[in-house]
């Protein structure tokens, strides 16, 4: 007894000093079996978790190489590696795509405690929606692909049939994968399914990189050769043209048309699938799963709408122009100013939106969110990335405007405008950024929207009363036959006037309800979202004008007599496509500081 009494003692000396901070040095808790078994399991997941993804990184790699390697050995080496070479070895990586996103579907997914966890973060419905979108197009310029090759079969090998056959199942397979599962965080099969995914992300970036290419070659004979409308379809150039046929216009046409989009539909997948991939083993605890998921509503904002819409009409008036004058054999230097000019006054308000914004960001009182989440870090590194696309091609152009001709017209409204998206870039990616790391504040929101609702709640049923009396006061017994036209005309009438009644009634509702909820929002609020409201629209139509074809920068001669026609070429081949994405991608971040303001 007076061993276990004196031991007892001894276990809250151990409690005591492990406490103290003089005597933790001593004590080791690895020693308990249930710490050090917990800590090694922990230890062995984060391990085997390390390895997958290094070695599914290191697939990719690979993939990536070997495809680059013969998509370069195909511009510069045109005899030993084809087309049809590449076009082979990315059939092969389709197939093999294929084949997992089926197991992933049909096996996988469908295993017991498979799918535990889901990213609410990922998977935003305007990606999804951009992938439909961006998918749609490339599956209509695989058919107009397809359709021009059928027609000039003749002279033209059967890959290029075969290939983008391929490539619609490869689109409608993928798309369906990414609607249905890119919220996933599955627990089953983890090195499997991240070597299935790493796959399909080389895969995209392999048909992207051709896909620049390509649209490089159909840029320069556009540039040189202006009477043709397209002369480029394999590597047999001059023996193989279009006839003079309605139907093979159309393709032609079609496929010029749908071919920008191919480009962003496979950068688009490729994040998608980056963030499924940091998702595989992932375990979200409850306080990362939100209780309320924001929503789009077009509340709180006037003048963001009005400036944004005025905007993009402007736009499109000035892309129109432009299209006529560039196209034609001797572009004038008027449609060129013109381009410049729109720029000139619409990057600086966008500035000064951007910069504003991240000011009332800093007067907020919300809390940073320093929570995980690969969403939002792809996000931020996809911003940052793109972004180098437009503001490296400017820094070239400043130093090589600054070295011809700066006082000359043309070249100062170039500079000028290549001063201006830097500076553009850099203050909206601040301005999202700072935004996407922000914390929502719902309590006060969703007591207000509960309470606007109780309001509204009374209207509608008084309307119901009213309408059924005065539908009970329209209905007479059946009389003789004679009054029975007019008593169908008096209805119809007064069916009329009731549902003219209720339009307006509607209308008086719905433009009170939205004056209320702008009165109600704080200034801080109102701002933010007239601002990003107006940034979304400018990105908008600062991503339509590039990707139809309107590539000043290319075409004004400048910079390409300063650097030589190889070397600023391949600068715009790269540069060109990522400010393309970052508008693109802008817009979703934009659409996120909206919704959570």
């Amino acid at each position: 007894m007076s061993d276990k009494k004196s031991s007892r003692p001894c276990h809250h000396c151990k409690s005591k000093s492990a406490s103290a901070p003089a005597d933790t040095s001593k004590i080791h808790y690895e020693k308990f079996w249930l710490y050090r078994h917990c800590s090694s399991v922990q230890q062995r997941d984060r391990q085997a978790q390390k390895a997958g993804q290094l070695f599914s990184g290191l697939l990719a790699m690979n993939v990536v190489f070997l495809g680059s390697a013969f998509i370069s050995s195909m511009i510069f080496n045109k005899v030993a590696i084809t087309l049809a070479d590449v076009w082979i070895l990315l059939s092969i990586l389709k197939v093999l795509c294929l084949f997992w996103i089926i197991y992933y579907l049909l096996g996988t997914s469908r295993q017991p405690h498979a799918v535990l966890y889901r990213d609410s973060h990922a998977g935003a419905i305007w990606i999804r929606g951009s992938v439909l979108l961006f998918g749609s197009c490339s599956i209509l310029l695989n058919v107009f692909q397809i359709g021009y090759s059928t027609i000039l079969i003749h002279c033209k090998s059967r890959v290029e049939i075969v290939f983008p056959s391929i490539g619609i199942l490869f689109i409608c397979t993928q798309a369906y994968f990414l609607w249905h599962h890119s919220k996933d965080c599955i627990q089953v099969q983890h090195n499997f399914t991240r070597c299935g995914l790493m796959l399909t992300i080389a895969t995209n970036l392999l048909l992207w990189l051709l896909a620049v290419t390509n649209d490089t070659l159909h840029i320069e004979i556009e540039s040189q050769l202006r009477e043709v409308e397209r002369r480029f379809a394999g590597n047999d150039t001059t023996l193989c043209t279009c006839p003079n046929m309605t139907i093979c216009k159309v393709f032609q046409k079609g496929y010029i048309l749908l071919y920008p989009f191919n480009t962003e539909y496979c950068l688009v997948c490729c994040s998608v699938l980056y963030v499924m991939w940091k998702n595989v083993g992932r375990r979200i605890s409850h306080h990362h799963i939100p209780h309320t998921k924001p929503k789009f509503k077009l509340q709180g904002v006037v003048f963001g709408p009005l400036l944004g819409t005025s905007a993009v009409i402007i736009g499109a008036c000035v892309f129109m122009m432009y299209q006529i004058q560039a196209t034609s054999l001797v572009p004038s230097r008027q449609v060129f100013v013109i381009y410049y000019s729109y720029y000139i006054v619409l990057l600086p308000l966008m500035s000064v939106g951007a910069v504003i914004g991240t000011i009332v960001h800093a007067l907020e009182k919300k809390e940073l969110d320093t929570l995980k989440n690969p969403t939002r870090s792809l996000d931020v590194v996809l911003l940052m990335g793109a972004a180098l696309g437009q503001i490296g091609m400017s820094y070239f152009s400043i130093v090589a405007l600054v070295a011809t001709d700066p006082r000359d017209l043309l070249n100062s409204l170039a500079l000028s405008y290549s001063v201006l998206i830097i500076f553009q870039n850099i203050t909206q990616n601040i301005f999202v950024i700072d935004g996407l790391h922000r914390r929502r504040i719902v309590a006060e929101t969703e007591a207000k929207h509960a309470g606007d609702a109780g309001q509204h709640t009374e209207l509608p049923g008084e309307e119901e009363t009213t309408l059924s009396s005065k539908q009970e006061h329209s209905q007479t017994p059946p009389g003789k036959e004679e009054d029975t036209k007019e008593e169908q005309n008096g209805e119809v009438y007064s069916q009329r006037r009731v549902s003219v009644l209720e339009l307006g009634q509607e209308i008086r509702k719905a433009s009170l309800s939205y004056i209320h909820t702008y009165s109600n929002l704080s200034w801080k609020r109102r701002v933010l979202r007239e601002i990003s409201f107006f940034l979304v629209l400018c990105n908008i139509i600062l991503w339509v004008m590039p990707t139809f074809g309107a590539h000043p920068i290319f075409e004004n001669g400048m910079e390409r007599s300063f650097y030589g026609y190889s070397t600023w070429f391949v600068i715009v081949n790269f540069g060109l496509p990522l400010g393309v994405f970052y508008r693109m991608h802008s817009v979703g971040g934009l659409l996120e500081v909206y919704v959570t303001a």
